[in-house]
């Protein structure tokens, strides 16, 4: 059964918009959490996690975009998560007594 035309986006950018904030925003959402959350435990532990948890929790992140109506929204909201997260990432690292080369 064909998908109702009424839901389906009718702008070329708007489909690439979500599809690109899907798959590489969502990258590196997953990518940043997992590396505060190496940061703040035992980093081996936080990236064997990230090889399995971080899959399906790039999958949840690739689904959400296609709940916008606009596509560039998705990617502004994923964008201000990825610098928030980066500012947490940074400061971690600038405030540790360890340094990055030990992770």
């Amino acid at each position: 059964m064909p998908a109702n035309k009424k839901h389906l986006s009718p702008s070329f950018h708007q489909r690439f918009a979500k599809i690109t904030a899907g798959f590489i925003g969502g990258f590196m959402i997953v990518v940043t959490f997992f590396l505060i959350l190496a940061h703040l435990i035992d980093h081996r532990v936080a990236l064997f996690t990230l090889k399995f948890a971080g899959f399906i929790v790039w999958c949840a992140f690739m689904i959400i975009p296609f709940l916008f109506k606009n596509g560039w929204k998705a990617w502004a909201v994923y964008l201000a998560i990825i610098l928030f997260l980066s500012a947490i990432l940074y400061f971690l690292i600038q405030n540790s007594p360890i340094s990055i080369s030990s992770l």
